[in-house]
């Protein structure tokens, strides 16, 4: 039996007694992951991002492990609901326009304590000064540097559209404007190379691209780690208490971990190693989070229907964004249909070994999102469901 086969029989039996649709993961393997991370991270501590995992016990089951310190969140709402849960460290990812959750934020002294919030423009100091609500609590203020990589005199230019701040000057003088602003507290700066972090560089039948993007985010890693390193000198001269400097993504753990300006790396994919996950030289990772779909027809040779299944994740459409049938091996989509909204049908030779009611297991193209789906996921040890955590779904939040 192969090790594939071996992990199919393992879920088919761990799960029995649940009817499918059921998304699992798989304890061992998420355990495994965050080893891999703690040792590509290299001492470094790893801050969790919370979109990639979408369920508390987890976030709380990683963040136990040595080298794992704090969470990177994905909104206000999120940030405040995780700080009155008693997570004491969150970092907010991305600005936010939630006037009622910085009058929540700046009106308590435990989520301002706990929760620091991403700017990139001084106009979201006057929307968080216009939420306050006579909230007198100092905001925690964090920096997002923009890592794209820019050639042939910024024609040419490759990575996320995210924060306008790029050069340590444009940079120091936002800190500057922090550091004036009653009310303000600036401690840190974040800067996600997703162009690197983020793009597989190992693409199947793909062998030229796969070479031009590793030139690419070789010359990309050597352009941000200098003026990474002149960002924070600039800014530290404006803040000397700056308290931490936030970097990477799965992919380039290692990489932004040997930057000295960097004091901590953030990663969360890497713990549930999606599809998306595959194509990396530089690491492999073991896939964790699964969900299975119940076969419910059989319309002829080679075929089978599975109840669902239209699962995509954000990003450009495209087939990589679909998730992958995975077990048993060998079934692929019918290109007519695809995944659908209320049935897939699959088709490959190990359909004819499919009985109704038997289930096919998939893995997600991204991480979090599959929580979007389910209310609970059953957390697998060896081929039992020893417990089951509730998604940020099964605890009523769909924060986005």
């Amino acid at each position: 039996m192969t090790a594939r086969a071996a992990d199919r029989a393992r879920y088919d039996r761990a799960t029995a007694h649940l009817d499918a649709p059921v998304a699992i993961v798989d304890l061992d393997a998420f355990d495994a992951n965050a080893d891999d991370l703690v040792r590509r991270a290299g001492g470094k501590p790893i801050r969790v991002a919370s979109k990639s995992v979408r369920c508390r016990a987890l976030l709380e089951r990683v963040l136990a492990r040595d080298g794992f310190q704090g969470i990177m969140s994905f909104t206000l709402a999120e940030s405040l609901w995780l700080a009155r849960s008693g997570f004491d460290d969150v970092l907010l990812a991305y600005p936010s326009a939630d006037r009622a959750g910085f009058a929540e934020l700046t009106a308590h002294p435990k989520p301002a304590a706990a929760v620091t919030v991403m700017i990139d423009d001084p106009a979201q100091l006057d929307l968080i000064d216009a939420s306050r609500a006579d909230g007198g609590e100092v905001v925690r203020v964090c920096l997002e540097l923009d890592t794209s990589l820019r050639l042939l005199g910024g024609r040419l230019r490759v990575g996320a559209l995210r924060s306008p701040l790029h050069s340590p000057g444009q940079v120091a003088e936002l800190a500057r404007a922090v550091v004036r602003r009653p009310g303000f507290t600036l401690v840190g700066i974040m800067a996600y190379e997703g162009h690197i972090a983020g793009v597989g560089d190992l693409l199947a039948g793909r062998p030229l691209r796969s070479r031009a993007i590793r030139l690419m985010q070789s010359t990309a890693r050597r352009e941000l780690a200098e003026r990474r390193a002149a960002v924070v000198r600039a800014v530290r001269a404006v803040a000397p208490g700056l308290e931490f400097v936030n970097g990477g993504g799965t992919g380039s753990v290692q990489h932004t971990a040997a930057e000295d300006a960097v004091t901590e790396v953030a990663a969360g994919s890497g713990l549930y190693v999606p599809r998306l996950f595959d194509n990396y030289t530089s690491f492999t990772g073991r896939p964790a989070a699964l969900f299975a779909l119940p076969v419910v027809r059989r319309p002829g040779v080679g075929v089978v229907t599975v109840l669902g299944g239209g699962y995509p994740a954000s990003g450009a459409a495209g087939a990589d964004r679909l998730p992958v049938p995975c077990l048993p091996q060998g079934l692929r989509y019918d290109p007519q249909e695809g995944p659908g909204e209320v049935q897939t049908p699959l088709l490959g030779a190990p359909a004819d070994d499919l009985l109704v009611g038997d289930k096919v297991w998939f893995r997600h193209a991204k991480a979090g999102e599959l929580c979007e789906r389910f209310e609970v996921l059953h957390l697998v040890e060896g081929d039992r469901v020893t417990a089951a955590a509730p998604t940020y779904r099964g605890e009523g939040h769909t924060f986005l």
